[in-house]
């Protein structure tokens, strides 16, 4: 029995001794990676941000430190443009074995399921939104990361200010999507404040791109239209013409990722901050299309989207993030729908 004792005696501070030099090893991984050189992890790489925000980091990183990550059959060139692996966000271990292999520094969490699909399937975007949150978060502050997590302003509901929403105010969204949204930025300030987690949030407007199609989105109409301007000379809208509501062209939420990203710690004043860049309705875009496309001819179907966009902001207050790091955007809808133009008419011209 004494024998007994003994080897559970010494199993006990065997497995203390191993931990602890594992959190030394963890510390000093963390300590001897450079900020200006962190080697980086992006889950759902393939989605809307992910392609083009890899690109700007491998240029300014390194190739090899930004490895992509998705569920999806990558296209050749996104395989040829750098580290792509299969991750799937719901598998604990299998995010744990990539955060160790490739010695991660930062995590950038792009995997999710979007506001009118989320409708859709409930209990699959409660899975992918916030079970996938709660595997990322956890490892996150395991092995130390820098970890950065969107929202939207789908993290808005009717209840709160819309013309302008500040970046602190009532916050009761009216989909799955906003909820899983405020539960990330909640979560991650509670890490923050509990264990000290590197956590940060960017709160985006729709977000206008011409490398990604149109996933269906409330704001997506402002990427279908130049497509089907330019394809059918025809556009539907599912939105009312007079609905107004944030945006941004890719490249400024791109950029505004970057800056964030890269600040130190001690220069936030808080982990959530609200960016946009311009507001307009349909019927404004519509008019800046026309200046190209003079014959397109628009009718307008509102169908449920309608409803969630009812609930969203109007005009985005950013001027925390403006006067806190400076953040400026360069883009103005009249410029925004040049360069989309001009990047979708190759495609179409024939």
């Amino acid at each position: 029995m004494a024998l007994q004792r003994l080897q559970i005696q010494h199993c006990r501070v065997f497995s203390s001794l191993i931990n602890n030099q594992l959190n030394v090893r963890r510390n000093q991984s963390v300590l001897a990676t450079p900020d200006e050189n962190p080697r980086i992890l992006i889950t759902g790489g393939l989605g809307q941000l992910g392609t083009g925000l890899a690109k700007i980091l491998r240029e300014k990183y390194g190739k090899d430190n930004v490895i992509m990550s998705d569920i999806l059959k990558p296209s050749k060139e996104v395989v040829e443009a750098g580290p792509y692996i299969f991750a799937d966000i719901l598998d604990f271990k299998c995010l744990q074995e990539m955060v160790v292999t490739y010695r991660i520094d930062w995590l950038i969490h792009f995997s999710a399921l979007l506001s009118a699909v989320g409708e859709q399937n409930v209990p699959l975007a409660i899975r992918v939104n916030i079970e996938g949150l709660h595997n990322v978060m956890e490892l996150a502050k395991q092995y130390r990361l820098r970890i950065f997590v969107p929202s939207t302003i789908g993290a808005f509901g009717p209840e709160s200010p819309r013309n302008p929403t500040p970046n602190l105010t009532i916050q009761r969204p009216k989909t799955i999507y906003g909820v899983s949204k405020v539960h990330g930025e909640l979560l991650g300030e509670y890490y923050h404040h509990k264990f000290g987690l590197d956590f940060r949030c960017l709160r985006f407007p729709g977000v206008i791109s011409s490398d990604t199609n149109p996933g269906g989105g409330t704001t997506d109409y402002a990427v279908q239209i130049f497509h089907d301007a330019l394809k059918t000379r025809q556009f539907q809208c599912y939105l009312k013409p007079d609905t107004r509501l944030p945006m941004m062209y890719i490249t400024d939420a791109l950029r505004s990722l970057c800056e964030f990203m890269a600040l130190p710690p001690e220069a936030l004043k808080q982990r959530t901050y609200n960016v946009t860049a311009m507001s307009f309705t349909p019927e404004e875009i519509v008019r800046s299309v026309q200046r190209h496309v003079p014959d397109l001819k628009v009718t307008y179907a509102p169908d449920s989207r309608q409803q969630i966009a009812d609930s969203w902001p109007q005009v985005f207050d950013d001027s925390e993030a403006r006067a806190e790091w400076n953040w400026k955007p360069q883009y103005d809808i009249d410029g925004m729908v040049d360069i989309m133009v001009n990047a979708l008419r190759p495609k179409y011209q024939n």
